[in-house]
């Protein structure tokens, strides 16, 4: 299964975090972890691992177009594959 970690700044909103969420599960993606922070009364940082076999570029255009999205990131993409061949 593939990895996906991605760097979100958003604004602060009563539902943006929900929203974000609601399309990680709408593109078929499986939550890993989500971490949310908030530096002041206007953004918020999300820090979102997601996995999944679909291609990361449907999930990453949906949430791009996420009007409260400021920034969005795709930091890594690793494979459990890749990982287990490096361990045998």
């Amino acid at each position: 299964m593939i990895r996906h970690r991605f760097n979100i700044v958003a604004k602060q909103q009563p539902a943006t975090v929900e929203r974000v969420l609601r399309v990680v599960r709408h593109r078929g993606f499986i939550l890993q972890s989500v971490n949310v922070s908030s530096s002041d009364k206007a953004q918020v940082e999300i820090e979102l691992t997601v996995s999944g076999e679909r291609p990361i570029e449907t999930l990453q255009t949906q949430l791009d177009k996420l009007y409260d999205i400021a920034h969005l990131e795709l930091i890594s993409a690793d494979t459990a594959a890749q990982a287990a061949s490096i361990r045998a």
